[in-house]
């Protein structure tokens, strides 16, 4: 699908790039760590777009947004999201956070309940000590931007993708071109924010959002296990484990976790 222009609001210290797709009930789509916005699946979104208006965005201090000499934290990028909508004149909107995004959308639940109607929280955990961690080289290979865009994505490919998925497919054919840049300086902040964040595994059960955990379970940059974990203290949560699937699950297999996503939240 053919991206939208960029459009930016304005909000606290910040101003926000953002994209709209679709119409009808509002989706907030949350972003992982040093992730820009032209980084979700165009075949999730064309089909989230179908039946909800979806936005994507930049978080601070990524792709076209910017940032100021606030310290980067998980409530401030959760306060920002609130901003975004408020400045987009969205009083309650489905939220699905990835990755980082995840840990972002479980604070935004908490903060502002209000204005989370289902809450998705793809391949997250709840952070803080109970939160099941990966080698810490990990990420920083992930937020690594230095050489070409081709240096990049072959930093990012063998811990997004299972070594069985990678044997069999070529990720370039299942990944969008990404433009959007992130400074060296901004993605060791934002993976600042992300690596000291207390967490939320103590308020967990606060969370009145009706709630669906996504994983798969070859993931080797968030193991499921934090996913099993979510799902156990939010209540009523409904737990989906994509076998075979890592980290880019949305990438290897985007029907079925467009379907399973458009399905909870129509329910």
């Amino acid at each position: 699908m053919a991206l939208p222009p960029p459009e930016t609001c304005t909000t606290g210290d910040v101003t926000l790039a953002y994209r709209t797709y679709g119409s009808g009930e509002p989706l907030v789509l949350v972003n992982g760590l040093a992730s820009a916005m032209d980084t979700w699946n165009p075949p999730v979104l064309d089909a989230l777009a179908r039946h909800f208006r979806v936005i994507v965005f930049d978080n601070r201090g990524t792709g076209y947004s910017g940032a100021s000499g606030e310290p980067f934290s998980v409530p401030l990028f959760a306060k920002d999201t609130a901003g975004l909508m408020v400045a987009l004149g969205i009083a309650r909107a489905h939220v699905l956070g990835f990755s980082m995004g995840a840990c972002i959308a479980q604070e935004l639940a908490l903060a502002f309940p209000e204005k989370v109607d289902r809450l998705v929280l793809v391949s997250g955990d709840c952070g803080g000590a109970e939160a099941v961690r990966t080698d810490p080289d990990v990420f920083s290979r992930l937020i690594d931007k230095s050489g070409t865009i081709e240096d990049v994505v072959n930093r990012m490919f063998p811990l997004i993708f299972p070594p069985a998925w990678l044997a069999t497919h070529d990720p370039f054919q299942y990944c969008p071109e990404v433009y959007e840049t992130t400074s060296t300086e901004n993605a060791a902040r934002q993976l600042a924010a992300f690596s000291t964040w207390p967490g939320s595994f103590s308020r967990l059960e606060a969370i009145r959002s009706r709630t669906l955990v996504i994983a798969g379970n070859a993931d080797a940059v968030v193991p499921c296990e934090n996913s099993r974990l979510l799902a156990g203290k939010i209540p009523g949560a409904e737990l989906a484990v994509f076998p075979g699937a890592g980290h880019g699950l949305m990438y290897q297999c985007p029907g079925r976790f467009s379907e399973r996503v458009i399905r909870f939240l129509e329910r």
